[in-house]
């Protein structure tokens, strides 16, 4: 999803985002000028490899973002992306890098970017070491934060735009090691039924970091602090607006918004990692999970 948002940006294509395991029953617009994208951190995920075969046999040509090189995913595509990443977390970061570049270069290739700002999108990848460093010194502010969380049986996250992609994100990781129900909604979606959801039990993390709907996403914050629900807030540390619509906040550095998804994930993961700890949880073996999905 994130992906999507950076080639219609930069390249100018339209993007469908497919769930692998549904993609060979939906009867694809699949053809010889389509270009198949897949991503597996162990590059054996059973029904992304043979998403990837039924879009080779329909003719589309393909690139695999995985993390293991040899794998059969890897073996099967026509290009391979390697991550080289060592944890799940460091995956899902070195994929949204590993796309960002690809987005770029395709730019580039069909003249629909400016030179100007390929330049300033390589050079702030090449800062993000540093900032990352920057976030994970929060680290001790996420642990407290957690402790907000640990009785909660079932939490929201909210974001708009790129934002929401990530808002799935860090849902997904929440649930994985601290086994409460979390989920992730587009904010502008609220007013659709969800809101009544939420209650002061239901604690809400919120991210904005895209410009063109903060001003949204600070409306939807207030939406459902008016339903007595505690936000937790993920924004610029210049962004003071922020903290007048929300009971926390964690800030990341200022940073282009095509790059604030990579940061602005991170702080979710720590908070789904001490929340899994404080509630008693082997967060190294979640269970109920494996390594690489085997079966369809």
């Amino acid at each position: 999803l994130v992906a999507k948002h950076y080639i219609e940006r930069f390249a100018k294509i339209p993007v469908s985002v497919e769930i692998a395991s549904e993609y060979r029953y939906s009867r694809p617009l699949t053809t010889g000028r389509t270009l198949c994208i897949v991503i597996s951190q162990s590059g054996e995920t059973i029904d992304t490899l043979a998403a990837l075969k039924e879009a080779k046999r329909l003719g589309a040509q393909s690139i695999a973002v995985t993390n293991s090189i040899g794998s059969s995913i890897a073996r099967a595509t026509d290009v391979a992306i390697y991550t080289l990443a060592v944890a799940s977390t460091k995956a899902y970061t070195t994929q949204l890098v590993s796309l960002l570049m690809l987005a770029l270069y395709m730019g580039q290739v069909k003249e629909s970017i400016s030179l100007e700002l390929v330049k300033k999108l390589t050079a702030a990848l090449l800062e993000l070491p540093k900032q990352i460093e920057e976030v994970l010194t929060e680290k001790e502010h996420m642990s407290e934060v957690a402790d907000r969380l640990i009785k909660a049986e079932d939490i929201f996250y909210l974001g708009r735009s790129i934002d929401y992609a990530i808002a799935m994100e860090g849902a997904l990781k929440l649930k994985e090691v601290s086994y409460i129900h979390a989920e992730a909604y587009a904010a502008g979606e609220l007013k659709h039924g969800t809101l009544a959801l939420i209650s002061a039990e239901t604690p809400v993390i919120a991210v904005a970091t895209q410009n063109n709907v903060r001003a949204k996403m600070y409306s939807n914050i207030q939406e459902v602090r008016a339903r007595g629900a505690d936000v937790l807030g993920i924004g610029y540390d210049d962004d003071h607006e922020l903290e007048k619509y929300t009971t926390g906040i964690v800030r990341i550095p200022k940073v282009d918004e095509f790059i604030a998804p990579i940061l602005s994930v991170i702080p979710m993961q720590l908070l789904a990692y001490y929340t899994g700890i404080k509630r008693g949880n082997d967060v190294d073996k979640p269970r109920n999970l494996a390594k690489s999905v085997t079966v369809e």
